[in-house]
């Protein structure tokens, strides 16, 4: 059995090579940038009015200004500005030659074609060309995740496709006898199959691609076709169930006589102890024990980092701080814990929760806390860090 912190290690020595392939723009949300976004452009192109006002020098004193020009925004400006003259600007229109300065309209007076400055601006209200962003600057580094916010400024570079690194595609098999998929009826002895579901919307969730879902009987036969399927055809193999030291527990065995070599086999964590983690040439392949609410931690703890770096992401967890609202305690120390927590308004609440079983605690959770190993006890009032979940 390994820690927690040896277990992350290993994860992160283990590598990953991340392909390549171009998208439309229109396809590129929540994917993972795949080269450096260099401006071809200056940002803005041009000196543009930053409001709706008149344009002209700053260094004309007269006291009224003729309008020669009428400027919105996508108008090209035709004539320079001189002594006495100014031009009609709306937001976003190229300022005139012969013009530095912008004085917006609530300051002025407007008649029979000319202008007058009636009020006080001190501001140049223009958008310089290139202020924000110079042709050659690198606006967006490879390995960011594209949010909203980066496909605006992607378009705003002109391009309408970019290369973004290739999702993994994921094989999930859920093996157990006494699973029944939802929708069926229920026999004495038999539970709803949940993980095979959960874990693929975590997969999901996390960008990558579900490739197959399987759920088999707790046979060495059907365990290891399984497996073996979903070797060929998979990135990444995520195995929930038969991990574990019982009778039926076939798959560290089975991996390793289809020639994957494990790293791991245990580790110290609560809830989670018998996660397996292995690889087979350029796969990889996990082993989560089948209690739902173990699968679900594991994942966020060690599978998501691992699918992010299959994309070419350092994937770190945000974490903020919260108040312990009551103690909590626990008996065994000797591993690390995961517990799902209600974060909200900076308080930490602890919720009803029974173990790894207990699925509907999650439903609850927005987050988790840790506890190192060793810690019995975290009194009420302290400062924990908090692991938000979705």
């Amino acid at each position: 059995m390994i820690l927690v912190e040896e277990a992350i290690k290993i994860l992160r020595k283990v590598p990953a090579k991340p392909e390549i392939e171009e998208v439309s723009i229109s396809l590129a949300l929540n994917r993972i940038l795949g080269q450096d976004i260099v401006s071809k452009i200056d940002m803005p192109p041009f000196n543009k009015s930053a409001m709706d006002g008149y344009a002209f020098h700053s260094s004309d004193s007269s006291d009224e200004f003729q309008i020669v020009e009428v400027i919105s925004a996508g108008i090209v400006p035709t004539k320079k500005i001189q002594k006495g003259q100014c031009v009609k600007i709306m937001t976003g229109g190229i300022v005139p030659s012969g013009a530095n300065r912008v004085i917006k309209k609530e300051v002025t007076v407007e008649e029979e074609g000319f202008m007058r400055i009636v009020g006080e601006d001190k501001n140049f209200n223009i958008c310089y060309q290139g202020e924000d962003v110079k042709i050659g600057d690198v606006v967006m580094k490879k390995g960011v995740i594209i949010r909203p916010q980066e496909i605006g400024v992607i378009a705003s570079m002109g391009m309408a496709s970019l290369k973004v690194y290739k999702r993994p595609e994921v094989g999930i098999i859920a093996t157990g006898s006494e699973l029944v998929e939802p929708g069926n009826p229920l026999q004495q002895g038999q539970i709803y199959n949940s993980n095979a579901f959960s874990l693929a919307a975590q997969v999901i969730q996390s960008g990558t691609l579900v490739k197959s879902r399987e759920t088999v009987l707790d046979t060495k036969k059907e365990i290891r076709r399984a497996i073996e399927k979903s070797l060929d055809a998979c990135d990444m193999v995520i195995i929930s169930g038969g991990v574990s030291a019982g009778e039926f527990d076939y798959v560290p065995n089975i991996l390793k006589e289809l020639g994957v070599q494990l790293h791991f086999e245990k580790i110290a964590i609560i809830p989670g102890k018998p996660t397996v983690f292995g690889t087979r040439g350029e796969n990889i392949v996990f082993g989560v024990p089948g209690n739902p609410v173990s699968s679900f931690v594991i994942f966020e703890i060690f599978i998501k980092p691992f699918l992010f770096k299959m994309m070419g992401h350092n994937f770190h967890p945000k974490t903020i701080k919260g108040v312990m609202k009551e103690k909590f305690h626990r008996q065994k120390i000797e591993r690390s814990a995961y517990i799902p927590i209600r974060y909200q308004e900076g308080f930490v609440e602890l919720l009803t929760y029974h173990g790894s079983a207990h699925i509907n605690a999650l439903s609850q959770a927005n987050g988790l806390i840790s506890v190192a190993r060793g810690v019995k006890e975290i009194p009420a009032g302290s400062t924990v860090n908090v692991r938000p979940i979705q």
